[in-house]
């Protein structure tokens, strides 16, 4: 299990299986998923084991896995985790895990989701989309 911050969410030293079920675990409790939603991934180990697929289950999330050798598949995470690198950690000397999470965090709330436009996204921000989709939630 990772260490937990202040903010609840978790940074390890490892990529181990239980470290994703613990991620993903904290965006189903900490924000509504639609009915249905689906967790779309690579084809890792950490991604088709059994005990994630009954974590994604277990939350009422369907799986989807990218097809074998199609970068293409998870182009929105990859360009996501890209830009994280770039923008932020890679510019970054972190003294302590805590600091490297608090900025992390920072940087993703009140830069990336809130001003980042993206073309996939009608050249909306992240946040844009979620609200529009929240809203579309509360008036049906």
């Amino acid at each position: 299990m990772g260490e937990r911050n202040r903010a609840g969410w978790a940074m390890a030293d490892h990529y181990r299986t239980t470290l994703i079920e613990e991620a993903i675990g904290m965006a189903a409790t900490n924000h509504h998923l639609a009915a249905d939603a689906i967790f779309h991934s690579d084809r890792g180990s950490n991604y088709t084991s059994a005990e994630f697929s009954k974590t994604l289950k277990d939350l009422g999330i369907r799986q989807s896995v990218g097809r074998t050798g199609i970068c293409y598949d998870n182009a929105l995470a990859e360009s996501f985790f890209a830009t994280l690198k770039n923008e932020r950690a890679h510019r970054t000397a972190y003294p302590t895990r805590e600091h490297a999470r608090n900025d992390i965090a920072r940087y993703i709330e009140l830069r990336y989701n809130s001003r980042r436009r993206h073309s996939e996204l009608g050249y909306k921000t992240p946040r844009q989309v979620r609200n529009e989709f929240e809203d579309r939630q509360l008036a049906a």
